[in-house]
């Protein structure tokens, strides 16, 4: 099996976390009213697309994720995740509480019970607002582990595919007869994504099978299907128009670009530590909206908007590597070894 660490996928990920501050800084916050006071009318159209940056992320999470659960070890998958989802969600989700406290009002609130509840990943179960909107896709991520680990539990990883086609026919119905609980359940509304991103990490690490095709071949159709129906759903909310040809570009060049990486064709970019930009990834997604509005509407209009939007933008990217360098990176290994011993002692136990 190909070992080689994918610096390419740590590029898409720096990239997807861009498309969507973009699409908040200077499209979703003031197009819907009710985040910031500052438009930016020079990139608001295209950055109207930028929450596909989004499904980017569930791409690459479908292929890494995969990935990772290849040891077929719950314990080690277990453990990769949490120590990749909590110490950075902790510090940013704290951090933006604790903004919000000092300068958010009137426009934003927060209290105590809502960031413990946060803190705990259960603002979805307990229906309590996250403290930042842009949690809701860790909710989303958290179904697709718990997916795996139920694979991993049962020792049939190695028969993910016909799984994944099931989740994709299931989806596929779900979707089209709007069936609400397994929509929510199965987050039909993302599968196609993770599938499509494992389903290439499976071509990339054993090469294209007859099967293989058509479930990416699924994927792409329901991913098509989503993705215009949900732009037609929010057009109204945002006061705009979605191309849908542009809408289908997008999702196809995903899988164009998912295609190369499988087949190798990107390798010309190891040359390059991309890596050093991927580690920012998680920490500027997470900090990056409410605390850049509050900039936005703490400052505009006294000043210039391309200071403000570019300003705020490379300082949220130098507060999320100071994150990742100063508290996420020894967070993390200090919760990988503590949890590593405890599993070792329930072992021995």
């Amino acid at each position: 099996m190909n070992n080689r660490r994918l610096k390419e996928l740590d590029l898409l990920r720096f990239l997807a976390a861009l498309a969507v501050v973009f699409f908040h800084y200077a499209f979703r916050g003031y197009a819907k009213g009710d985040m910031s006071a500052m438009p930016y009318p020079l990139l608001a159209e295209p950055a109207k697309y930028g929450y596909l940056g989004v499904e980017l992320f569930f791409m690459i999470s479908g292929f890494v994720i995969l990935m990772t659960a290849s040891s077929n070890n719950l314990k080690v998958f277990f453990i990769s995740r949490v120590v990749r989802l909590c110490p950075a969600f902790w510090v940013c989700c704290t951090i933006t509480f604790l903004v919000i406290l000092a300068v958010g009002q009137p426009r934003f609130s927060a209290d105590f019970y809502q960031y413990v509840v946060n803190m705990a990943f259960l603002s979805e179960m307990l229906n309590v607002e996250p403290i930042d909107g842009v949690y809701w896709s860790l909710f989303v991520e958290i179904k697709f582990y718990l997916m795996i680990s139920v694979l991993l539990a049962l020792k049939k990883i190695d028969r993910i595919e016909p799984c994944m086609a099931v989740w994709l026919l299931i989806s596929a119905v779900a979707e089209v007869l709007q069936f609400e609980k397994l929509r929510s359940m199965l987050i039909t509304d993302y599968a196609a994504w993770f599938i499509a991103g494992a389903t290439f990490y499976l071509a990339w690490a054993k090469g294209f099978t007859p099967l293989r095709i058509v479930l990416l071949a699924g994927a792409l159709a329901l991913a098509l299907f989503t993705s215009v129906v949900w732009a037609a759903s929010i057009e109204s909310k945002y006061a705009t128009d979605y191309d849908p040809l542009i809408i289908c570009a997008v999702v196809v060049l995903f899988f164009v670009i998912f295609l190369l990486i499988a087949t190798n064709r990107m390798s010309a970019l190891q040359r390059w530590n991309w890596t050093a930009l991927g580690v920012l990834t998680y920490p500027l997604y997470l900090l990056h909206q409410m605390i850049g509005f509050m900039i936005f509407n703490i400052a505009y209009p006294a000043i210039d908007p391309h200071l403000l939007l570019w300003g705020t933008l490379a300082f949220m990217i130098g507060v999320s590597w100071l994150i990742h360098e100063q508290i996420e990176k020894p967070m993390a290994q200090s919760i990988k070894k503590s949890l590593s011993i405890s599993f070792k002692l329930v072992r021995a136990d």
